[in-house]
């Protein structure tokens, strides 16, 4: 029997091109693998297209629950953006592919995992780190990295290869967006994208939504709860975490919510820009965010803003599979122990306007809070405090003072 290896399938040109150069460079028995974390009318005709294509069998696992659970909730409870912008839509579903890759992988006795990700962006380093976390005897084939067997650098040299092949799929060589398409988000590159000096064709490019200025005229009022910082309604409805997401996005999309312009630092070296639609996303960052800053206390809150931040590199440069991460995200679950309550805001043209938050552990108090003069709070003391908290500067400017005294 032939060796066999998985391929990380999507049903595009690339990785339909792949399956023929496996078998024609290796040798190898082609087994597909798409992993479903909600790229919806994507998966259409995957079953045909790999069959015709020279795949043996195509596995297709919906794990959406598992990426909403297990990999979305960790990072909107660290709060966790990339350079200020990215929710890290694509790099939190790749530890989970990769993980997915390896399951199948050993249940057929695979000798490599194939991947379509290219020599120039993050996808290969994510891949790569986990399958070599979860399976270091495993071989890992990149063809675009093999320029040796691998000579296709156009989509006319894929779609001609596919036909001298026998496979005369309904794949154009025109040019348009490279996308990544999951549950959290939509991401486009390429064409007037790759010129920074260019403004985007939000017409051509927007998939989930429209731009704040084509959103309603009117706001919409959402109200919802979470439970130890994981979101658990909507409008009074409970849902599973993954439908919350699905509900916001819709929501989102409507309002002209999270969308995104970014040049950004790959892991690679290189910068990159992009337009990420992450509707549902957005609105469920800020709602984690109105509900967090009335329970935290200073000194935590500050803590876990560098925890995200560092949680958020570790998600981007594909380390999920890795002790740092565990201990980062043990110290981000600690936080979330009493972010439990209700937010409400308003959506209207692209913002989140608050509108009023809720929690049984809130460490808001208003008698502390007003200008009226309460039992909790001496304004006398504040005297004291400044005294000590200023020591510092008072005793540096004195200083500073005898010097300059000495040197005339």
């Amino acid at each position: 029997m032939k060796e066999k290896v998985i391929l990380a399938y999507s049903g595009g040109l690339d990785t339909t091109a792949i399956i023929p150069w496996l078998k024609e460079t290796y040798d190898y028995d082609v087994v597909c693998c798409c992993i479903d974390v909600g790229q919806e009318e994507e998966l259409d005709g995957l079953e045909e297209r790999s069959k015709l294509s020279g795949a043996s069998k195509l596995y297709i696992l919906d794990v959406c629950d598992e990426f909403c659970d297990e990999y979305v909730v960790p990072c909107v409870q660290a709060n966790a953006i990339y350079e200020n912008k990215y929710l890290l839509g694509t790099s939190m579903a790749r530890p989970l592919i990769a993980k997915k890759l390896v399951e199948i992988a050993r249940k057929e006795d695979a000798v490599a995992i194939c991947h379509g990700a290219t020599g120039k962006g993050n996808d290969q380093v994510r891949f790569e780190l986990g399958i070599k976390a979860l399976a270091p005897d495993i071989k890992i084939i990149a063809p675009w990295r093999c320029n040796e067997t691998w000579k296709m650098n156009s989509r006319q040299d894929e779609i001609d290869y596919c036909k001298a092949h026998g496979i005369d799929l309904p794949f154009s060589a025109d040019s348009s967006y490279s996308r990544d398409r999951n549950l959290w988000h939509i991401s486009h590159e390429g064409l007037e994208l790759e010129d920074p000096s260019l403004a985007p064709n939000y017409d051509h490019v927007l998939v989930l939504g429209v731009t704040p200025q084509k959103a309603p005229d009117e706001a919409e009022l959402v109200t919802m709860t979470f439970e130890k910082g994981v979101p658990k309604s909507i409008n009074g409805e409970e849902m599973k975490v993954s439908d919350i997401i699905r509900k916001l996005n819709k929501l989102g999309g409507k309002h002209g919510i999270g969308i995104i312009d970014i040049v950004e630092n790959r892991v690679v070296g290189m910068k990159s820009r992009g337009v990420y639609e992450t509707p549902g996303g957005t609105i469920l960052y800020e709602a984690h965010q109105q509900l967090e800053e009335l329970i935290l206390d200073r000194a935590t809150y500050t803590e876990k803003k560098v925890m995200g931040n560092k949680f958020a590199d570790i998600v981007y440069e594909g380390k999920w599979f890795t002790p740092l991460r565990e201990a980062v995200q043990a110290f981000i679950e600690s936080t979330q122990q009493y972010v439990t309550g209700e937010v409400k805001f308003y959506l209207y043209k692209g913002n989140i306007i608050k509108a009023g938050t809720t929690s049984p552990y809130s460490l808001y108090s208003e008698s502390l809070a007003s200008f009226t003069t309460g039992d909790l709070y001496d304004h006398h003391d504040a005297e004291g405090f400044i005294n000590l908290f200023g020591l510092p500067l008072k005793v540096r400017a004195m200083k500073m003072a005898e010097v300059e005294k000495n040197n005339k």
